[in-house]
C-alpha cells in the first residue's frame, strides 16, 4: 500500500521546481482557520463576499439560480480576520437553464427544481453586514436588487473595479486569473467557492502599492465616483467620444439618451469636462452628471441627489469656469 508523501516533501519537491526559476507552483484553495490574529482586541466589522449565478447577464430578464455569501470579520485598516459563516442555496428559476451556463456552472435543471432560497436568512445576514463586497459587483447587486427589492440598504464594494488592478502591474482583473497571479487556484462559477476565493484574494499584498486589496478596496469604495453625461454632443464627434470611453445610452432605464462616460474621482471628472468644453463642444456648458457613493454605486436604483452632491457639481464647475 502507497503511504501519500509527507507535505514537508512536497515543499522540497516544490523548492526543486521553483529554485531554479523555471516553474511555478500553485496551491489548491483551502480555507485558513484565521488570517489575521485580532490581537489588539478590536471590535471587528462584519463583511459579506456575496456571489450569484444566473441563467444569464441581463437583471431584467434573467433569474438568479445560486447565491453564495461568505461572511467574514476584519478590522478598519483592510486586515481580515476570518472566515465566519458561509450560505449557498439554489432557486428554482422555472425556466430552462441554457446550454453554456450548464457547461460554466455545472447547475442543471434537475439541481435547482423546486429549490427557494431562504430570504429572510439572507435579509438577516446583509442587515448584520457593514459592507457588501462582489467581485463585478455590477451584476451581483443588480440581481440581487431584483430579487429582494426589500433588501437593507448597505454600501457595496467590487473587487473588479474598486482595486486598481492596471497600476498594480496585474493584467487581467478576471478572477481565476487573479488567483494564479497570488499563487493558489480553486473549482470557480460555483457561488460559495467563488466568494471564498475572493475573500482569500483580498487578504493578499497588492504588488505596486504593498497594500492590502482589501485596504485599497475600502479605500476607493468610500470615494465618490461620477457619470459625466455628453447630451449635445454633436453628431460627427461620435467617433471622438467613443476612443475615448464614453457610451451610448439609449434603453428605456437610461436617464438620458446620450453618451457618458463612468469617472472613478473628482480630478478625472475636472479633466474631462475640460475635454468637453474645449475639444468637443468649444464652448463652456453645464453637462448633467450623475454622484455616487458606496451605498448607491452598482445599484439599479435611481437615488435622488443629496444636496451636497449638487453643491459639489456646482463647485466643480464654478472652479473650473475661473480658470478657463
Amino acid at each position: 500500500m502507497n503511504t501519500p508523501p509527507l507535505r514537508s516533501e512536497y515543499q522540497q519537491a516544490i523548492e526543486l521546481l521553483t529554485q531554479n526559476g523555471e516553474y511555478r507552483v500553485i496551491e489548491k484553495y483551502r480555507k485558513p482557520e484565521f488570517y489575521h490574529q485580532n490581537q489588539d482586541n478590536i471590535t471587528p466589522k462584519r463583511g459579506i463576499f456575496l456571489d450569484v449565478e444566473s441563467t444569464g447577464g441581463d437583471y431584467k430578464q434573467d433569474k438568479i439560480i445560486e447565491l453564495g455569501m461568505a461572511v467574514f470579520e476584519y478590522a478598519p485598516d483592510g486586515r481580515i480576520f476570518s472566515i465566519v459563516e458561509e450560505f449557498c442555496e439554489f432557486q428554482d428559476p422555472h425556466m430552462p437553464i441554457p446550454e453554456f451556463i450548464t457547461k460554466l456552472t455545472g447547475i442543471t435543471d434537475e439541481m435547482v427544481q423546486g429549490q427557494a432560497i431562504n430570504i429572510e436568512k439572507v435579509k438577516q445576514l446583509i442587515q448584520s453586514a457593514d459592507i457588501i463586497i462582489s467581485h463585478n459587483a455590477d451584476f451581483d447587486r443588480k440581481f440581487v436588487e431584483a430579487f429582494l427589492p426589500s433588501l437593507p440598504l448597505k454600501p457595496w464594494g467590487c473587487s473588479l473595479k474598486d482595486i486598481h488592478w492596471k497600476s498594480e502591474e496585474v493584467e487581467s482583473a478576471k478572477q481565476e486569473y487573479l488567483a494564479y497571479k497570488f499563487g493558489f487556484y480553486y473549482e470557480g462559477h460555483r457561488a460559495i467557492s467563488d466568494c471564498l476565493a475572493g475573500i482569500h484574494i483580498l487578504t493578499k499584498t497588492l504588488p505596486v502599492s504593498k497594500e492590502l486589496a482589501f485596504t485599497q478596496l475600502l479605500t476607493n469604495a468610500r470615494k465618490n465616483s461620477f457619470k459625466l453625461w455628453a447630451t449635445r454632443c454633436p453628431f460627427e464627434q461620435k467617433d471622438l467620444l467613443k476612443a475615448r470611453g464614453y457610451r451610448w445610452h439609449a434603453d428605456g432605464h437610461a436617464k438620458y439618451k446620450a453618451w457618458a462616460i463612468d469617472l472613478t474621482d473628482e480630478t478625472l471628472l475636472k479633466q474631462e469636462i475640460d475635454f468637453l468644453w474645449n475639444q468637443v463642444y468649444g464652448k463652456k456648458t453645464k453637462e448633467p452628471v450623475d454622484v455616487f457613493n458606496a451605498y448607491s454605486r452598482y445599484s439599479m436604483l435611481s437615488p435622488s441627489p443629496q444636496k451636497q452632491e449638487l453643491d459639489l457639481i456646482e463647485h466643480i464647475y464654478e472652479e473650473l469656469s475661473d480658470t478657463n
